[in-house]
């Protein structure tokens, strides 16, 4: 019996469903996580204020007190029966890592203690050679360091009946360039608080930080485990290679908030209960667009807490379904002809104040605050928007940019027709300047026309990748399978050196003599034409669209190899150089690895796909074929007219013909991939892969693969089909 029968016999047998039991989620809400009301009970007072002062203001912990720390946390998480400990990190390498030590260690005497000093705590040494440092460490220089951030709280993982204590941290080399995606985020962050503290205090002098919050819509597929493991593309690369599509897809528009279905539901309420213990605070669930998607997102959290929770909430996910005989499926498009899943990245700015800064006001003072901060944002994405593309590139996000309602590869910002209005009207005022008796309209009471949010008044443009929607901007182009921290690391830094330039433009004109308000809007005018061209509000799919964006000189680049040039130029090296995020070393190690992930993800995906046609296709193919064969000979044989079996012998040919095809194909990919292969530089053979092996042969390919899949016996065909993966439940 074939995996593919068996798999949908298990499920017509039918599983028992069953979903966690009832509890309040503030009952189960942080529960495993080391918060600050957990460190005041188990913390001393100089410890905990320490943490304290080390959290809200980021300032270093003193060796001796982290001793004090580290014994509190460890007793809080042996009251919890946890035994090991883990530096937890986020590697280059797209998931987390981890490496278990026990509090168990042996005195001098060989007494036996539980143990867990400042040391631990505070530094743990793994080999940075083992991740991708792109060139920066040999295997002969492999020492490393991943170091504690404090601004992320402990907590505990569970994974059966083990429970592993895990310290959220960085991961640096040897000599401090850093080789995670933690470090240069919490870098942006201070780059963005400080330039948008000096450009808030024009409005309010009170204000003394300025976080960047995040709400991140994290979109996946479910489907059964047998129909998983019978698939080995979706098993090795994530996505279906091939498959022809189901009579049925998603042009019912039937799925979109439907009933959920009862065993997703359990396994649903099971990976939130998970989530809820780890203070991940999920607040939505539904049905997505496409059978068998689904999307979850949580309430807004400062960036660099909603980065770890996405990335955690990722791996409960994919463990939790197992128990539910399920698979997740986060690649950006699982399967061809229907909606790809992005991670939607919801950013916007607030202060200590509890002002959100995109979030337009009650007052005058407060609505200019708004537009300044609004626009800045927009000239940010427009200055920027070859750096914001290669911040969400990758092998699998180029499958879903410009199909099924993701949005296209060429970055524009969406505002909304009543917000693209104002811009205009103070872009087009009459004459350089403003005056004295325009200083009230300069105010900008905006509050008699725009409403604190704006969330009636702008629409939601599904083909923006990057979208004004009410009180935040949506960045839609980032990739389901992507860390946050990539594309937050990109928004953040370079609206940090925005407000920084803004800052000095303003201050110029200050000291000219202009009034604050009339330098600003002089400042916001000058903004607004010059990045007026990255506004679009119609259908980004449009092949219009592509004609008038290359006419704005809008970068259009729908592949990664190209996509990813834009991290090593001369304007990006100054842009983080100058905010102190990233050196240009860690610029070009980076976009090293970009290149050899994209490689070898196309790279796995040739080979899979010749696996399958050898292996799989072909075999079951030529054993129709010979069917066929052998029922045309038979009516032959009995003397009956050609006429007779006339359909049978157009089938055979057809058959015959994808299988000579097909199996050429493969033979000048395998030979496309060796050429590939010999090639040294990394961007070259990048740029070959795309051009030599994926573009001339993937879509050739399946299209072969999906025509015999029509006509070979069902019986016959191995891997599951489509209709199977996305309806079976």
């Amino acid at each position: 019996m074939s995996l593919r029968v068996s798999a949908i016999n298990n499920i017509s047998q039918g599983k028992e469903v069953k979903g966690p039991g009832s509890a309040k989620i503030t009952a189960l809400f942080g529960e495993n996580v080391f918060t600050l009301q957990k460190a005041r009970a188990f913390l001393s007072d100089e410890a905990y204020k320490s943490l304290l002062t080390s959290i809200k203001g980021g300032k270093k912990i003193d060796r001796t007190v982290a001793n004090q720390i580290a014994a509190g946390i460890r007793q809080w998480a042996e009251t919890k029966g946890v035994t090991h400990y883990t530096h937890w990190f986020q590697p280059l390498t797209g998931t987390t890592a981890e490496k278990h030590d026990s509090f168990f260690t042996l005195k001098s005497d060989g007494t036996a203690i539980e143990e867990f000093d400042g040391a631990a705590l505070i530094q743990q040494e793994p080999d940075a050679s083992s991740f991708p440092s792109g060139g920066i460490r040999a295997t002969f220089e492999a020492r490393g360091y991943t170091a504690w951030d404090p601004s992320s709280p402990a907590f505990i993982m569970e994974i059966g009946d083990g429970k592993t204590l895990c310290v959220p941290t960085i991961f640096v080399s040897y000599t401090g360039e850093t080789l995670d995606y933690k470090a240069p985020l919490l870098k942006s962050l201070e780059a963005l608080n400080k330039s948008a503290v000096e450009v808030a205090n024009y409005f309010d002098k009170n204000i003394s930080r300025v976080a960047a919050t995040l709400g991140w819509e994290q979109e996946y597929f479910v489907i059964d485990e047998g129909m998983f493991n019978a698939r080995p593309d979706l098993v090795l690369s994530g996505r279906t290679v091939f498959g022809h599509a189901p009579a049925k897809g998603q042009q019912l528009e039937d799925h979109y908030f439907g009933s959920i279905p009862e065993r997703v539901y359990a396994f649903m309420r099971d990976f939130e209960n998970e989530s809820y213990k780890l203070g991940i605070p999920l607040r939505t669930r539904h049905n997505e667009v496409a059978p068998a998607q689904f999307e979850c997102a949580p309430i807004f959290e400062e960036v660099s807490v909603a980065v770890d929770h996405n990335t955690l909430l990722m791996d409960v996910m994919n463990r939790v379904a197992r128990r539910h005989g399920l698979r997740v499926l986060l690649h950006e498009k699982p399967f061809a002809g229907i909606n790809g899943s992005g991670k939607h990245n919801n950013w916007s700015m607030s202060t200590d104040t509890g002002v959100n800064l995109l979030a337009p006001g009650k007052t005058p003072k407060t609505n200019l605050m708004f537009l300044t901060f609004f626009v800045n944002s927009i000239k940010a994405v427009h200055d920027y928007a070859d750096l914001l593309r290669a911040s969400i590139a990758s092998a699998s996000n180029d499958h879903r940019l410009g199909a099924n309602e993701a949005p296209p590869a060429i970055i524009s910002v969406f505002i909304g027709q009543y917000l693209t209005k104002v811009l205009n009207e103070i872009k087009e005022r009459v004459g350089d300047k403003f005056d004295e008796q325009d200083e009230a309209i300069l105010k900008l009471d905006l509050h008699r026309s725009i409403p604190e949010l704006l969330l009636d008044n702008t629409d939601r443009n599904r083909t923006s990748p990057f979208a004004f929607t009410g009180n935040k901007f949506e960045f839609r182009a980032v990739g389901s399978t992507a860390n946050c921290a990539n594309a937050m690391t990109t928004v953040n830094t370079i609206m940090a050196d925005t407000l920084k330039k803004f800052k000095k433009d303003v201050d110029v004109l200050i000291e000219k003599g202009e009034k604050k308000e009339i330098a600003i809007m002089h400042v916001i005018r000058e903004y607004i034409v010059a990045s007026d061209k990255v506004l679009f509000e119609g259908d980004g799919y449009s092949e219009e669209w592509a004609k008038e964006a290359e006419r704005r000189g809008l970068p259009n680049l729908k592949t990664t190899p190209l996509a990813l040039d834009a991290m090593v130029t001369e304007k990006a090296k100054h842009l983080f150089e100058s905010n102190e995020v990233l050196s240009h070393i860690e610029l070009e190690a980076r976009h090293e690895i970009e290149l050899e992930k994209y490689i070898k993800n196309v790279q796995i995906e040739a080979r899979i796909m010749g696996e399958l046609c050898t292996s799989h296709v072909l075999p079951a193919s030529i054993k129709y074929q010979n069917i066929l064969i052998n029922n045309i000979k038979g009516l032959k044989e009995i003397g009956l007219k050609e006429s007779s079996y006339a359909n049978q012998f157009q089938i055979l040919e057809k058959i015959s013909e994808h299988i000579n095809i097909l199996s050429d194909l493969v033979e000048k990919m395998i030979e496309a991939r060796k050429i590939c292969n010999a090639m040294d530089n990394t961007r070259t053979k990048a740029i070959a892969y795309e051009s030599q092996v994926k573009a001339p042969f993937f879509d050739a390919i399946r299209y072969r693969v999906d025509k015999l899949e029509l006509l070979v016996d069902d019986a016959n065909w191995p891997l599951p089909k489509y209709r199977e993966m996305l309806f079976i439940r």
